[in-house]
């Protein structure tokens, strides 16, 4: 079993769903570590799966692959309850978080929170980081993120994989979504997961696998297909950021929903008609359309004015 595989490497998987990202906890030599905390709204939490899993042992290190919220929301919380533990993210947005930039750190443009954390080392690719009693490749992983990472572990031929390869698919391009063209990076990723040639893919969301050449496949039909249509990947992500929130709320009303997204910077500068009064017929219009189609898809339900996460 693909558990079995993991334990005999010091690696225990903590698969939390779509609203935290998949903790990783590595144990070995007294450097016990964990990759990516969750959202900020399961912290405690996810402090709790940590303190269950080491028992008395310290935290010595929390990894975060990236920095969106549902990866490193769990940091502060992590810290209060370890405080020697030292906190290691990819360079790219060292001093967004030092100087702490909600919206360099894509919090603000997501409408989403995280709590403020500190930071005492840097995950640069080409190098490796002790964790357990192995040393794991770190990799550039642009492309959902333009700073994330990948961490591979040769021995065992563990691949923690975050957002850059899901069993079936990979997370929202975000720089798309700023003008920015990333989906080549999505594809340069994927090349260097597949030269990786891992045995176990741990992704960010979703189960372990272990067939990499099935999944590979499928990320690279559903890369094809936004390479030809990109307004249909802006809309998936469109999508994807109402969801998350709606799985956080649960319930909201329709006009408090509509409230968030005018002033939520990717869904504002999606919607028609500016942010004028003149226009609020036609924003209130375009996020129905939007909720119809997730209602379609068995996302959620509609009924007297409300919105409810399924």
């Amino acid at each position: 079993m693909l558990n079995d595989r993991l334990a005999s490497a010091g690696v225990t998987f903590l698969e939390r769903g779509w609203l935290s990202a998949n903790n990783v906890i590595i144990r070995g030599d007294g450097r016990n570590a964990v990759v990516d905390t969750g959202y900020a709204s399961h912290a405690e939490q996810t402090a709790a799966l940590v303190r269950q899993a080491l028992g008395a042992e310290p935290l010595h290190a929390i990894i975060n692959t990236h920095l969106h919220s549902d990866h490193c929301g769990g940091n502060a919380a992590l810290q209060d309850a370890y405080p020697l533990v030292e906190t290691h993210i990819p360079p790219g947005q060292a001093d967004a978080v030092r100087n702490w930039d909600p919206h360099a750190l894509s919090y603000t443009p997501t409408g989403q929170v995280c709590p403020r954390f500190k930071i005492q080392g840097l995950l640069s690719p080409g190098e490796s980081v002790q964790l357990g009693s192995h040393a794991w490749e770190v990799h550039a992983a642009k492309g959902h993120d333009p700073h994330a990472v990948v961490l591979f572990e040769p021995k065992s031929g563990i691949l923690i994989s975050g957002d850059a390869l899901w069993e079936n698919g990979f997370g929202v391009v975000f720089p798309e979504l700023e003008g920015i063209e990333a989906f080549h990076e999505v594809g340069e990723t994927l090349d260097v997961i597949e030269q990786l040639a891992p045995s176990i893919i741990i992704p960010g969301h979703g189960q372990v696998f272990d067939d990499l050449a099935l999944a590979l496949k499928r990320a690279r039909s559903r890369l094809e297909q936004f390479l030809r249509a990109p307004e249909k990947h802006h809309r998936y992500a469109i999508k994807v950021l109402i969801k998350y929130r709606l799985l956080e709320w649960q319930q909201i009303p329709f006009d408090e929903l509509l409230t968030w997204a005018e002033a939520t910077p990717y869904l504002q500068n999606s919607m028609p008609g500016g942010l004028e009064n003149s226009g609020s017929d036609k924003r209130s219009a375009w996020l129905q359309e939007i909720l119809d189609e997730l209602e379609t898809s068995g996302a959620l339900t509609l009924g007297d004015g409300m919105v409810t996460n399924r």
